[in-house]
C-alpha cells in the first residue's frame, strides 16, 4: 500500500492509545475506537460515541482496511467458500472457507501473487504485486465472518503469498489476530505454511508464538526439490530440516511437512524411503496432497494406488502421514486460479 495515513487496524490498542493521546485526545478514547474497529466499523461516520474533532482526525490522518467480495463461489459438495477479495488499491487475493466439524476455517493471502516460483503453484503465474498489510489481512476473515454469519476459529495462511517474505506484517497481523482487542483467535489454531525460508523460521521461532508451522517440502531431496521449488537453491534441505527441529524445540509446536504427489516425480516408493530416512526421529507430520492440475505444467496427481503404497511406506518406518482430503474441488479451491482468471478477463475487457 502507497497510502500515506495511518492503518488503524494494523495498531495495537497501546499504539492506539498512543498515538490519540500525542494528538490531545484522552486515553480512554483509543478503547472506543478500538471497540468500533472489533464491531466492523469501515468509517468514522459509524463511530457514534466519539467527539466531531476525533471523526476528523480519522477521516483525514488514518484509514480502515476492508476487503470488498468481488467474486464468490460455493462448493455444491462440502460448502467450501471460496472468495476473491479486493483492497483500496484495486488489487485482488482469494481466500477460502471450509465447514468442519469443529468449526470453520479460513485459509488467507499474506501477499498480491508470489515471488517464490515454485512450478506446481498457480499463484506465481500471474506474477507479484506487493505484500499485504496485517489489516488486510485480518480483512479477509472479517469479510468473510459477515458474509457468512458465522465465526472463524482456525486461521491458515497458505492463500496467495508466501508469509516469511512478508515477515514483520505477518507477525504483527499473528499478535493481533490472537488479542482480545481483536479477534481472539488462539495461537494453536493458526497454521502458518512456508516454502522454506530458513532465516525467517529461525527468526519467527524466537519470537515465541505457538502458532503451528507447515513446510512446504515436496521432495525428499535437493536435486528433485530444487526443480520443482526455486528456493531448494538457497536454502537446502538439511539446512530447512535442522531450523525445523529448531522451531518444534522452541514452540513445542510439531511441524507439519506439505507434500504435493506428482506422478512420476517424486511419488515412487524410493522417494517414500528416502522422505522417512530424512525425517526419523521428527517430531512432525507429512500431509500428503494430490497435486492440482496447473495450466502450463504438465504435472498430474498420483494414482490412488501410489498415495496409499507411500502413507505405508511413511507409517512403516514411524512417520506419521495422511493425504489431505479434498474441498472445493469444483470451484478450484485452491488459491491463485481465480485472481489469474479475474486479470485476465479485465484484460479483455480494457
Amino acid at each position: 500500500m502507497t497510502d500515506s495515513r495511518i492503518d488503524l487496524k494494523s495498531l495495537t490498542q497501546a499504539e492506539l492509545s498512543e498515538l490519540l493521546t500525542d494528538r490531545g485526545f484522552p486515553k480512554y478514547r483509543a478503547k472506543q475506537v478500538m471497540d468500533w474497529l472489533q464491531k466492523g466499523a469501515v468509517s468514522a461516520d459509524e463511530m457514534t460515541n466519539l467527539p466531531a474533532d476525533l471523526k476528523n482526525f480519522i477521516q483525514n490522518y488514518c484509514y480502515i482496511s476492508v476487503s470488498i467480495i468481488e467474486k464468490k463461489l460455493i462448493s455444491r459438495y462440502d460448502k467450501t467458500v471460496k472468495y476473491l477479495f479486493s483492497f483500496a488499491d484495486g488489487e485482488c487475493v482469494e481466500a477460502v472457507v471450509m465447514c468442519y466439524r469443529h468449526g470453520y476455517s479460513i485459509c488467507i493471502s499474506t501477499q498480491v501473487g508470489c515471488k517464490m516460483g515454485c512450478t506446481f503453484c498457480a499463484t506465481g503465474k500471474s506474477g507479484f504485486s506487493r505484500s499485504l498489510t496485517a489489516s488486510e489481512m485480518i480483512a479477509q476473515i472479517e469479510a468473510a465472518q459477515r458474509d457468512l454469519h458465522v465465526r472463524i476459529s482456525n486461521v491458515v495462511l497458505m492463500g496467495m503469498g508466501e508469509p516469511l517474505d512478508n515477515f514483520e506484517n505477518v507477525v504483527r497481523f499473528l499478535q493481533l489476530v490472537t488479542s482480545e482487542q481483536s479477534l481472539n483467535i488462539g495461537a494453536r489454531h493458526i497454521t502458518l505454511s512456508t516454502c522454506g525460508i530458513v532465516p525467517k523460521i529461525d527468526e519467527l521461532a524466537a519470537y515465541h508464538i505457538p502458532i503451528n508451522l507447515a513446510v512446504s517440502l515436496h521432495a525428499p531431496n535437493d536435486e528433485i526439490r530444487s526443480r520443482t521449488m526455486p528456493v531448494a537453491k538457497a536454502y537446502p534441505m538439511e539446512e530447512l530440516l535442522r531450523a525445523c527441529r529448531d522451531y518444534f524445540a522452541a514452540t513445542g509446536r510439531r511441524v507439519t511437512f506439505e507434500y504435493a504427489l506428482i506422478a512420476g516425480v517424486n511419488d515412487s516408493d524410493r522417494c517414500a524411503y528416502e522422505l522417512a530416512e530424512k525425517l526419523k526421529g521428527m517430531g512432525c507430520h507429512v500431509n500428503l496432497i494430490p497435486v492440482n492440475a496447473v495450466e502450463g505444467t504438465h504435472y498430474t496427481k498420483s494414482s490412488v494406488k501410489r498415495q496409499q503404497s507411500f502413507v505405508k511406506i511413511l507409517a512403516g518406518r514411524g512417520i506419521a502421514a495422511t493425504v489431505r482430503r479434498t474441498l472445493g474441488s469444483d470451484i478450484n479451491a485452491s488459491c491463485g486460479q481465480l485472481r489469474r482468471n479475474h486479470i485476465n478477463f479485465k484484460k479483455e475487457d480494457e
